[in-house]
């Protein structure tokens, strides 16, 4: 979790701001996921920090919304059209792709148990 809450901090994601009236604020919560190796043994524990998106109402509280994950039937599609166009295609991971996207509004989110500012509470 330490980990998770340092890229946030490292990469500015959020700044603690007193809680506005009026204003909606999303909740977070952890996600935890043991990552196995190539043998199936057991490589690390794995938190994520994740917002309560089931509590929002779309129309009111977003617009549109996407997909975290592509469809394994879209991959094939799109790499069997890679290979009749005869494209390069290539993979990559990335670990923070929320991160690097850019919103049109504020949005307000409460801060994660076990890491709430005394300061900022």
């Amino acid at each position: 979790m330490q980990e998770e809450i340092h890229e946030f901090e490292w990469l500015e994601v959020w700044e603690l701001v007193p809680r506005p009236d009026k204003v909606m604020v999303i909740t977070l919560k952890w996600i935890y996921k043991v990552k196995l190796d190539e043998l199936g043994g057991i490589l690390k524990n794995k938190a994520r920090l994740v917002v309560c998106g089931y509590r929002q109402e779309e129309g009111i509280d977003f617009e549109e919304s996407f997909a975290q994950v592509a469809r394994l039937e879209t991959i094939r599609i799109f790499i069997a059209f890679a290979a009749q166009k005869n494209m390069l295609v290539y993979q990559m991971d990335v670990k923070t792709a929320f991160l690097n996207g850019n919103l049109r509004e504020e949005v307000y989110v409460s801060q994660p148990d076990g890491f709430v500012d005394a300061d900022n509470p």
